[in-house]
């Protein structure tokens, strides 16, 4: 090669490398005819027939495979690379996070991806930093002659390791270096090791499937004798040359332009091959980050020796005396560097040193800190990585990982920035800003540097666009159906709202045809009505109407019609005829149609055709696959669309074509002709062979006739209706037919005798087709035509509803249901799916709305309500309308609220009328107030719409059904089981179906959804984020610290990378997806834990005080919670059926206790409702013994031994808002019990409850109510009746405080305690405070116990003396021993509420937090911070954190909103009462400032701030449940 010749372009430099070392490179570009900076060079060298050194067909020229970046272009890698190909991919780095799929799959197989970041000038390095855990080697280079180099070590290091290795560039950062001369082919061929080449070339993994190196690891083969990993090889059971690897390579200096960085020797020498060796015998193991380091260093070592270049994972630049340096991952490395080295002595980033990666992943920590000057105490990281997903840039992660959690060297701060764009002139006064920020006291973090946005790009290259030879098919349908014609996903057109890019997609395509259809459906009930009117001027319209709504189902008569109707109604000129106009094209029936193409709509394949055939809708597909025909195409199975017609035809229900205008102009039109004619789904495939968009029709038709004459593309049409006629379904439109379709035909039933008589299919078989199949099949024709029509006589009526809870649409769906019932043609749909263009066709319509936060609509039926509040184009004057609301009249109590009642469905109906609607009926109002709630108001109205419809007279009605209700879903689950397996096994979806939720609640999991993402993945046409929570059953709260450990484990494999505790002293998981569910509860299982009857109609987790200063009795009444929660377990084999079966499908029994199927405590539908118990310690009522189903109160003997418990029933805490009939509770005094029967006794009063508690209204189901309505002295009566003995007189006790001691305490025997503060149970890491990694660190060298409390918060319990400096050095260093909080935010208490709990109205556990540092200034003030006052909130009124015994309470309301309650006991013991109504922050924080205040400076000696509200009047005191609605302190109003 002429040495005057040089490389001028990273990209020239890479496609060098790759056509030297492949057999076949997958060049993506963004169109066929738009080359990339790779391909100029590739087509260059294969268009010149210059030999590859490792390509082994085609005469030593690599097959160069173009794919548009949009075609999915990874997916042509699985099947040259399965057949020993080498191969690689020369990119953008557009493709890759699309991409991620094939990635994974593709990380153990030896393909190089050559990647050119993009956009030009200012790359976004998120591309790579997205795929960083692919399972993909990643190289970075930065200058020209790096490009060269890594690009060689890319393809040598792919062969060695037999993993994947994606090579990444900047090629603006090397615009500006000097040229340079072309690769050493000796070298090159030495480097990658020519005879492994071989080696893999000769051995193929073989499959057809891109599914099927699932599970395949890249392996290392070594023997006894060495001591070094030899070579590894991607396919298995090859036998390999090995190479001893001199792994002790020392690191120098180096600078940023790669000067010398390593040296080192490498020893290649060939060895016995496995084939004549005997032994030792070799043994096979994973390829590791150390073998990958290993291999590199050995190409990088070849490299120095014989070129003189060296290289190191890391490379350093600059005085080995630095103290600063910046790490740079992002473009202007060598800006940077130039700047550094010209600084004066005075400027700040002088002698400063520079870091960058070269070896990116594996990420090998201890070569960072090699690499790394001693002296470097500062660094800067800078990462140019836009639009971050996380809070921290992934590299200041990485450093962050590898400095301060391991030897990091003297680096003391790790600071990092945001790399914008560095225009040249302005690269100094970026390295002040970032240096001065780095040197000061309190450096920010995530500083931006440079602009954010970067230079203004054009990425027209990129736009969808239709190849100019792909409109002969479009032209043909403009042809053949002209005005009627619809494309459904045309490009450009205009969809308000949706990106060009998403309209173009076959999926939206196909929901607007879907949503035109049934506007078409309503507009021939219009027409219907129409037809019979007086509103016309003229009576012409009139008859023309009715033929054509006679003729509505017959496309041709109504064609025909359409004329003459519009010509009439245009000469008529009234209102309503103008109306119709306004709709004419509807007159027609359209011609609907969904494009494919493999240039700009590639995703209609086959999952596509699946979701429309499957649909049944009458649809028309037209799929253009312009692959050209070639020996590789047809190989390529993963690669082809020529097969989408065939598995159209195995559906059986669509008319099916396969056409090419370049071979037979006139099938394709018949064929277009006969799919718009079917009734049904209709695909036709269309072939349109080109290389290039711009190709000439003339190539276009030689590919076209090859492929037709060969049968590699055969003419057909497929037509499962003729069957009904007594033709053949099939028509044979060319000679020859592939063997695939043959293959098919002959399993037809229909053709078989025909395929054996004419096997050549010859071409007078397909003009005599249809003569020919009618003298074989004799068949009648179906007569199905008029019943179908009969079905669809009745008026129309379109329900949309707006539905929070579900009350709403339950009664949309029971109307639509009685609609059809009265012979109406019915639709129900949300809101929010409803076309607000359709609203002026509509001839009926029912809109129902529940009442949701402040008098707003429901979150799917907002989009509505903006699209019709302020629209003044809609025209209803002929749309007959009524409205539904849904509400509660003492929701808002403040006369100033009271308009909240029912809002949107007032709002709605007004506007309706507004602008132009007639009423059929006035609006209906539901009240949750009245005796059957919303039912009365909605008993009175339904009525009166089948009045107006003039159905209400219709006889023979059929009986609905009743509702099924959970006790109806406990009856039929076969013990709890249900159909939960069969939705674990369904991957459609991340939900399980809504019985299923009431029934894995028993199993301890409830399904959620992250509601922070609701609105976006609803836009996104996405379901909700749907997650499950699992919650532990831990009887009294005690962890060993091995289970902390587990439970840790569990939360990071899982859930959400976090822990609740909760306040009934048990863990609790979010997050937790469908597909991981079952191995959570494993893992839950494995640490001798359950999750059985945490939840659910049962008795869930039995709570125990923690009594940290008294463990001898503690450990006394544990036991009692103990004996008591196993006792009262469920018995099913449910559980262990489910979740816990091993691989051999062996039930795996819990802690080892063997269960029976039959419930003896239970029954078939267990409890009315959840019954939960817990034991309190005197002096502390720390679990609320008040506020549960059964409280123990433990009492002390005279010899300090635990003798029995006073047993309290009937407290509960669960409220429905305004609802009177629903109240919190405080336990009744039942008597004392012995410890020994304390098990039996809380069982009768369990039976009582299950035979006597209300089973048919769940908000009346607790056992409060069940006492109050039969009395407490009956209640216990029969307790003691069924138990035979009596309960004793209840001892003496007393309660100091229900809230925990934070600090260390010790007990009486001498043990230590600590109780940390975690702050609403919430367990996690946060960058300033490491809680969840700190708390593991202790659990793993703890020897006492965790004791999880009822206030969500944690004691290390059981340290010994010995162990206390070790406990105490570790709880500082992560922070843990801090508890220096203000007494009201020790004694807060808060539930989860948002984002996942789906009963949340309001935020709780995110927003105490801020509420309390609002309010600590005022206490600070008046000296009160260290006063307890117990603080709780919730997110609604069930009652999760207790609310209603706290001193004061915000119970959420509406989004924003709380009802304030005051006066609870200190002790737990009162109930509070409600003072404010749906109050804000600001009215919060304006009652509370001065009312602490007055506390503060008023309250007598010892008084606790609920008594003191009590006392000076503020607020009554609650003196039983049934009064805790009575004289509130804002009592409500009945006025509108």
């Amino acid at each position: 090669m002429p040495t005057s010749l040089k490389i001028r372009t990273p990209e020239e430099a890479v496609a060098r490398i790759a056509y030297l070392s492949s057999d076949v490179i997958i060049s993506v570009q963004a169109a066929q005819s738009i080359e990339s900076e790779f391909s100029s060079h590739l087509r260059r060298y294969a268009g010149r027939r210059d030999k590859s050194l490792v390509a082994a067909d085609n005469d030593g020229v690599p097959d160069i495979q173009t794919v548009r970046h949009n075609a999915d272009p990874l997916l042509s890698v699985f099947t040259p690379i399965r057949n020993g190909k080498l191969v690689s991919v020369t990119t953008s780095s557009s493709i890759l996070v699309s991409s991620v799929p094939h990635l994974y799959r593709l990380a153990s197989l030896p393909v190089v991806i050559h990647v050119a970041l993009r956009p030009v000038h200012y790359p976004d390095y998120l591309s790579i930093t997205s795929i960083r855990n692919s399972g993909f080697t990643f190289l970075q280079s930065e200058t020209l002659q790096e490009a060269q180099d890594l690009a060689l070590t890319a393809h040598a290091l792919a062969i060695k390791s037999g993993k994947g290795v994606i090579h990444f560039f900047d090629a603006g950062s090397s615009a500006q270096d000097n040229h340079i001369p072309f690769e050493n082919s000796d070298v090159v061929s030495a480097i990658l090791n020519l005879d492994l080449v071989k080696l893999y070339q000769a051995n193929k993994i073989g499959g057809s499937s891109i599914y099927a190196d699932n599970g395949r690891i890249a392996t290392i083969t070594e023997t006894p004798a060495q001591s070094l990993p030899n070579t590894a090889t991607g396919v298995e059971n090859i036998p390999i040359l090995p190479t001893d690897i001199t792994a002790d390579v020392p690191s120098k200096d180096s600078s940023v332009d790669s000067k010398s960085e390593r040296e080192g020797s490498v020893m290649s020498k060939e060895s016995a091959s496995s084939a004549t060796t005997v032994e030792p015998a070799p043994t096979v193991r994973p390829v590791t980050s150390d073998d990958i380091y290993k291999f590199v260093s050995t190409i990088w070592t070849q490299l120095q020796q014989s070129v003189g270049r060296s290289y190191a994972p890391f490379q350093y630049s600059g005085p080995l005396n630095a103290e600063d340096a910046l790490f740079i991952f992002g473009s202007g490395v060598g800006a940077f560097a130039q700047a550094i080295d010209e600084a004066k002595a005075g400027d700040v980033y002088a002698k400063s040193g520079i870091i960058t990666v070269r070896l990116y992943r594996p990420w090998l920590g201890s070569k960072l800190v090699e690499a790394i000057p001693k002296s470097i105490k500062r660094l800067a990281v800078l990462e140019q990585v836009r639009k971050k997903t996380t809070k921290w840039g992934p590299s200041l992660l990485d450093l962050l990982t590898t400095l301060k959690s391991g030897p990091g060297g003297g680096v003391e701060t790790i600071i990092g920035y945001q790399l914008g764009y560095i225009a040249p002139e302005t690269v100094q006064q970026a390295l002040r800003g970032v240096f001065q920020n780095l040197r000061s006291k309190k450096p920010i973090q995530n500083l931006e540097v440079g602009n954010a946005d970067g230079p203004t790009e054009s990425l027209e290259a990129y736009k969808l666009t239709q190849p100019k030879v792909e409109h002969a098919y479009m032209k043909i349908l403009d042809q053949i159906f002209g005005q009627r014609l619809y494309l459904a996903n045309a490009l450009g057109s205009n969809n308000a709202g949706i990106s060009s890019i998403i309209a173009s997609t076959p999926e939206f395509g196909f929901g607007a045809l879907l949503a035109r259809k049934e506007h078409r459906q309503r507009f021939v009930g219009e027409i219907q009505k129409a037809s019979m009117s007086n509103e016309f001027i003229t009576e012409s319209p009139k008859n023309w109407l009715a033929k054509w709504a006679a003729n509505a189902n017959d496309d041709k008569k109504i064609n025909e019609l359409a004329d003459d109707i519009i010509a009439r109604l245009e000469t008529d000129g009234s209102p309503l005829s103008q109306a119709l106009l306004a709709k004419k094209g509807l007159f027609r029936k359209e011609s609907s149609w969904l494009i494919g193409s493999d240039a700009w709509a590639y995703d209609l394949g086959n999952s596509g055709i699946h979701h429309v055939i499957a649909s049944g809708e009458d649809v028309n597909m037209l799929i253009i696959d312009s692959t050209p025909y070639s020996e590789r195409n047809a190989a390529d199975a993963t690669r082809r669309k020529k097969d989408i017609g065939l598995y159209a035809m195995n559906f059986g229900n669509a008319y099916v074509a396969s056409v090419a205008v370049y071979s037979s102009y006139t099938q394709v039109l018949q064929a277009m002709i006969e799919a718009d004619q079917f009734n049904g789904p209709s695909v036709v495939v269309a072939y349109l062979p080109y290389f290039k968009e711009n190709d000439s029709p003339l190539t276009v038709l030689q590919e076209t006739k090859k492929a037709v004459d060969l049968g590699y593309w055969p003419l057909y049409r497929w037509n499962p209706q003729n069957e009904g006629r007594g033709e053949s379904n099939f028509s044979l439109d060319s000679e020859r037919i592939k063997n695939e379709l043959k293959d098919f035909l002959a399993r037809d039933n229909h053709l078989t005798q025909l395929m054996k008589r004419h096997p050549k299919f010859s071409p007078n078989l397909s003009e005599d087709y249809g003569s020919e199949i009618r003298t074989l099949q004799k068949r009648k024709a179906r007569d199905a035509l008029d019943d179908l029509i009969a079905c669809l006589l009745g008026a129309p009526l379109t329900i949309i509803f707006a539905s929070d809870n579900g009350n709403a649409e339950a009664l949309a769906n029971r109307l639509y249901n009685r609609g059809k019932a009265r012979g109406l043609k019915a639709i129900v749909m949300p809101m929010e799916d409803y076309p607000i263009e359709d609203l002026p066709t509509e001839q009926n319509l029912i809109a129902i709305t529940s009442t949701a936060g402040q008098g707003e609509f429901p979150q799917n039926g907002r989009t509505f309500w903006e699209a019709i509040r302020n629209n003044i184009e809609l025209d209803l004057a002929t749309v007959n309308y009524s409205v539904f609301a849904l509400g509660d009249s003492h929701y808002w109590p403040r006369k100033e609220d009271k308009h909240y009642y029912n809002k949107p469905g007032k709002d709605l109906d007004r506007i309706m009328a507004n602008l132009g609607g007639k009423r059929l009926v006035e609006v209906g109002l539901g009240d949750d107030q009245d005796p059957d709630g919303y039912e009365t108001g909605y008993q009175n109205w339904e009525p009166h719409i089948w009045q107006a419809l003039g159905v209400d007279k219709v006889e023979g009605l059929p009986e609905e059904e009743p509702p099924i209700t959970n006790e109806d879903i406990k009856l039929a689950s076969n013990f709890l089981r249900g159909t939960i397996q069969e939705g674990l096994d369904d991957h459609t979806t991340g939900a399980i179906s809504a019985s299923d939720q009431q029934l894995t609640k028993f199993h301890g999991t409830y399904m959620q959804d992250d509601r922070d993402l609701r609105d976006e993945r609803k836009a996104q046409g996405l379901e909700p984020a749907y997650s499950f929570m699992i919650r532990c059953r831990l009887p009294g709260g005690v962890s060993t610290p091995k289970q902390w450990i587990q439970m840790d484990d569990v939360s990071n494999d899982f859930g959400n990378e976090t822990m609740k505790l909760t306040t009934r002293q048990t863990f609790q998981f979010h997050g937790v997806v469908k597909g991981k569910l079952k191995s959570a509860m494993r893992g839950i299982n494995k640490a001798l834990m359950t999750t059985i009857a945490a939840c659910g109609d049962v008795n869930r987790n039995v709570m125990c005080s923690s009594s940290p200063t008294t463990s001898e009795y503690h450990r006394e009444v544990y036991k009692c919670s103990q004996k008591i929660s196993d006792h009262l377990l469920p018995s099913t084999t449910a559980y262990h059926e489910i979740w816990l079966k091993d691989e051999n499908d062996k039930k795996t029994l819990v802690a080892g206790d063997a269960v029976q199927d039959f419930e003896p405590l239970y029954g078939p539908t267990y409890l009315p409702r959840k019954f939960k118990i817990t034991i309190a310690i005197p002096p502390h009522n720390d679990t609320d013994v008040y506020a549960h189903d059964i409280g123990l109160i433990s009492i002390k003997g005279r010899d300090g031994n635990l003798i029995g418990f006073n047993l309290l029933a009937g407290g509960g805490m669960g409220v429905t808002h305004n609802n009177k009939k629903t109240y919190p509770r405080t336990g009744s005094m039942l008597g004392y019990v012995s410890k020994e029967e304390v098990h039996i006794a809380c069982e009768k009063v369990m039976l009582i409850q299950r035979d006597n508690g209300d089973r048919k209204n769940r908000k009346h189901a607790r056992l409060k109510y069940t006492i109050d309505d039969m009395g407490l002295d009956v209640f216990r009566s029969k307790v003691e009746e069924i138990w035979g003995q009596k309960f004793e007189k209840p001892k003496p006790f007393k309660f100091q405080s229900n809230i925990d001691t934070f600090g260390w305490q010790k007990d009486e025997n001498g043990l230590s305690h600590f109780t940390f503060f975690i702050e609403n149970g919430r367990v996690e890491d946060t960058s300033d405070f490491p809680m969840k990694t700190g708390l593991r660190e202790i659990a793993k060298i703890h020897k006492g116990e965790f004791r999880l409390t009822g206030n969500q918060h944690l004691i290390l319990s059981n340290v010994a003396d010995g162990d206390l400096p070790t406990m105490k050095e570790m709880m500082a260093k992560y922070k843990l021993d801090n508890y220096q909080f203000s007494g009201l935010r020790l004694s807060s208490s808060a539930c989860v509420a948002f984002p996942t709990c789906g009963l949340a109205m309001a935020e709780s556990e995110r927003y105490l937090p801020e509420l309390i540092t609002k309010l600590e200034g005022v206490i600070e003030e008046n000296g009160m911070r260290q006063d307890s006052i117990v603080m709780r909130m919730t997110g609604c009124p069930n009652g999760c954190a207790r609310p209603w015994l706290a001193e004061v309470a915000f119970v959420g309301k509406a989004y924003g909103a709380y009802n304030m309650y005051l006066g609870g006991g200190y002790h737990g013991q009162r109930l509070n009462k409600l003072y404010r109504s749906s109050i804000k922050e600001d009215e919060i924080l304006e009652i509370m400032k001065p009312l602490l205040k007055k506390y503060s400076l008023e309250r007598e000696e010892g008084e606790h701030f609920g008594d003191f509200c009590i006392r000076i009047g503020i607020i009554k005191e609650t003196t039983e449940g049934k009064t805790f609605h009575d004289d509130v302190a804002e009592e409500e109003s009945d006025e509108e």
